[in-house]
């Protein structure tokens, strides 16, 4: 055969040159290739590609030294660009795409990994003003869980959101004090904990000293990383990003590019997991260590302050004592372990169990819906809600001829009234796809930490749109026996406040043990954060929660709430109507021990957003100190923390979500027209009954003496309410008749909560009126 490999030069009609090897009339081989534009190649060459080890310049002076596949830069190699900037690591198509290092034109360097031109995965950014990040990255952003050093001495250890502090974080003050709380869009939003400069508590002492931030970003702290029970976990970042993808380490090489970027990763996750990170309580992220016996407090008189933020504006403070903190967070924290588990009385939760359970809701629930969509929209016949509108299906391991193969444990599903349920999806616009996704992703279902009263056990989609709570037997039987009417109910009322119900589902286990689920639109789904939380029945007997066992995250009751809540004449009108039709639904179905479910987010005037006193961590004890001083003088609060606006279809947000059906309401105050709500720096959002409602809360007048070493700043609050009816499963049966017989006689009757349900609902209906007053 011949040899058909030469070298020459060659002209091209369009300008082009090449000189070196050929393989026929293609380059092949080494050879140099100057385009009409006067940009230049020298390199390796494959049947007419650029492909192996090769230098590109451009006739704007940047340079490329590297590796070449097909014609692409691919593979590892160095970019400096015409403006300076130096470029080392992976490419893939002519795109930066892998673990590399970025020396931008203004001396600042990024290194760590990069997806598709972007910073995403872990990497280490360090500005030219001195300012430091090391975390994790999203689309060129700082998203997930990161340390950021600032020139001055502050550092911030905590979560991130498209570049902002957004969730649990520290932050350690240049000269020594530590705040430990959560942010929302770069400001400090909700409660939290802040230690003055000169804290002796030897949590910190050990933990945060300074010598763990040093100018390299060597030997950063991980914080005190808190698992869902709270348990503290110290874990340490032992050598920096910029060792770990150092030029002289694996990045000499491309061959060990991809080994790298695994290292990087695995070391990164392991040392600094978001997850472990969240805390539910941070008045408890120092005592946990402490009571876990690893240290003793040097200094058990030290202050600490319990503060309250609102969009970066403080609006509570709280002196304590270290040992009253501690003190605090003992009962909370056996709660979340031991009570908990007692709580559940369901030992198949335990362990891995627990794993396999959320994967066998996953399959049973991705098996249902895809079994049932395809088949042809009809109305709903009395039939579907009768004992064979069932959809059962067995799953081993192995798989079969109608399941796939899993890693779960053998299990049969059972799916209660399959065609009702996709209707009532469909009726609440979602879509199928979205759903299953939404449960059945990648990023599974979250278990949350602490059981309700009842025992039940709650898992959250990874999107926060869904909850997933187990049923015992009896609210089984009462939801299917409610269920014709429920669903004409709310096909009737779109505006219905009474829980969303999109599934009902039974798992049968090994052994025989049954596990029921329903699944509901969470009430709080929504992009602003939530400051407090209220079950309210309108009854009073144990109706409120003791102090020392409230964080930020519980739910309080009826004799916790101190605020009322004034709203628009019309809004009030559209609220009252429906709460008076759903409570009639719940009547006629002999339904008692109900709730509304009320979530509050406050809004901070646009002109104090991150307005804080010179010297914040001092300005409240001085004040105290000031004796009767009239601190709402100091800082009066003005109602510019939202305002309503014509209802514009095109300027609010249509995702898919639970809250998606139902009617824009219409305002007094804007002429009674459909309105949203503008949050200055947040949003425009649309108002809907429960979704998104303004209105000002107001504290009321309170005959017992506060502790006076509280300090709430304001009285009146600018506020968007979340509202919803839940716990719609408990019959006023004989068991709850027996109850009210019998705690008649102990207590007030009309106290307690079990009541008959026309009662139950009138009073109800009485106690919400009290704090959703009618303004004249």
């Amino acid at each position: 055969m011949e040899d058909t490999e030469r070298s020459g030069e060659k002209a091209f009609s369009n300008g082009d040159v090449y000189v070196g090897n050929f393989n026929g009339v293609l380059p092949h081989g080494n050879g140099k290739y100057t385009w009409s534009d006067g940009t230049v190649y020298e390199g390796d060459w494959e049947n007419g590609k650029m492909t192996g080890k090769g230098n590109m310049i451009w006739l704007s002076g940047a340079r490329y030294e590297g590796d070449f596949s097909g014609g692409y830069l691919h593979g590892f190699g160095t970019l400096t660009g015409s403006d300076g900037s130096i470029y080392r690591g992976a490419w893939r198509m002519n795109i930066v795409h892998g673990v590399g290092k970025k020396q931008y034109c203004n001396s600042e360097i990024y290194e760590g990994q990069w997806k598709e031109g972007a910073h995403d995965g872990s990497g280490k950014y360090t500005w030219n003003s001195g300012n430091m990040y090391i975390g994790s990255w999203k689309a060129g952003k700082m998203c997930g869980r990161g340390v950021m050093r600032w020139a001055n001495g502050d550092l911030f250890d905590g979560l991130w959101l498209n570049g902002f502090r957004h969730g649990n974080g520290i932050y350690r003050y240049a000269d020594g004090g530590y705040y430990f709380g959560t942010w929302s869009q770069d400001l400090k939003d909700g409660k939290g904990i802040f230690y003055p400069a000169g804290s002796k508590h030897p949590y910190l002492m050990k933990c945060c000293s300074s010598r763990d931030y040093d100018k390299e970003g060597k030997n950063l702290l991980s914080s005190s990383s808190l698992n869902s029970e709270g348990k503290a976990q110290t874990s340490i970042v032992k050598r920096s990003l910029s060792e770990k993808i150092s030029v002289g380490g694996f990045l000499k090489s491309s061959s060990r590019i991809s080994h790298g970027a695994t290292l990087l990763k695995q070391n990164f996750r392991t040392s600094s997991s978001s997850r472990n990170f969240l805390c539910h309580d941070p008045s408890c992220t120092l005592s946990n260590t402490i009571e876990g016996g690893q240290y003793v407090s040097q200094d058990s008189d030290s202050l600490v302050y319990e503060r309250e933020y609102m969009q970066g504006v403080l609006i509570k403070e709280r002196i304590r004592k270290y040992t009253e903190l501690s003190k605090k967070c003992k009962e909370p924290n056996s709660f979340h372990t031991d009570k908990a588990k007692k709580a559940s009385c369901i030992d198949i939760f335990e362990g891995r169990r627990s794993h396999y359970l959320r994967l066998n809701l996953q399959l049973g629930i991705r098996y249902t819906v895809g079994k049932i969509t395809p088949v042809p929209v009809r109305e709903v016949r009395s039939s579907d809600f009768g004992d064979r509108a069932r959809i059962r299906m067995y799953f081993p391991r192995k798989g079969s001829q109608f399941t796939p193969p899993h890693d779960s444990i053998d299990f049969y599903w059972k799916d209660y009234c399959p065609m009702v349920f996709r209707n009532l999806r469909e009726m609440f616009k979602l879509d199928a796809a979205e759903y299953m996704m939404s449960i059945c992703g990648d990023d599974g279902l979250r278990e949350l930490s602490s059981p309700g009263k009842s025992g039940s056990i709650f898992y959250l989609s990874h999107d926060d749109r869904f909850v997933i709570k187990t049923l015992k037997r009896p609210e089984l039987k009462a939801m299917l026996k409610m269920l014709p009417n429920y669903y004409r109910h709310v096909g009737e009322h779109e505006n219905t406040l009474i829980t969303k119900f999109f599934g009902l589902h039974r798992i049968k286990l090994r052994g025989g043990r049954k596990v029921r689920f329903v699944v509901m639109g969470n009430m709080f789904y929504t992009e602003l954060r939530i400051h407090r939380r209220y079950d309210l029945k309108g009854s009073t007997h144990g109706r409120i929660t003791k102090k020392d066992k409230i964080s930020q995250h519980t739910t309080l009751k009826d004799l916790d709430l101190t605020y009322e809540f004034h709203m628009d004449k019309l809004l009030r009108q559209s609220l009252f109507k429906q709460i008076k039709l759903d409570c009639m639904f719940l009547e006629s179905q002999q339904i008692i021990d109900y709730s509304l479910l009320v979530g509050l987010h406050f809004r901070a005037p646009e002109q104090l957003k991150s307005f804080e006193p010179p010297d914040t961590r001092h300005t409240l004890e001085t004040l105290l100190a000031n004796d009767g001083e009239n601190l709402q003088a100091e800082l009066p609060i003005p109602p510019n923390g939202l305002r309503l606006v014509t209802h514009e279809p095109s300027s609010v947000s249509t995702a898919p979500g639970p809250h998606i059906r139902g009617r824009t309401l219409k305002a007094f105050s804007l002429g009674d027209k459909e309105v949203d709500v503008l949050l200055p720096g947040t949003g425009r959002l649309r108002v809907q009954l429960g979704v998104n409602m303004p209105a000002q809360a107001q504290r009321k007048l309170c005959l017992v003496e506060e502790d006076s070493s509280e300090v709430e700043l304001f009285e009146v609050y600018d506020v968007v309410l979340f509202m919803g009816i839940i716990d719609i499963l408990q019959e006023y049966n004989v068991k709850k008749k027996l109850e009210h017989a019998y705690k008649s006689t102990q207590f007030d009757p009309m106290s307690i909560s079990v009541v008959e349900p026309h009662l139950y609902a009138s009073r109800f209906t009485k106690f919400l009126e009290r704090i959703f007053p009618d303004l004249p």
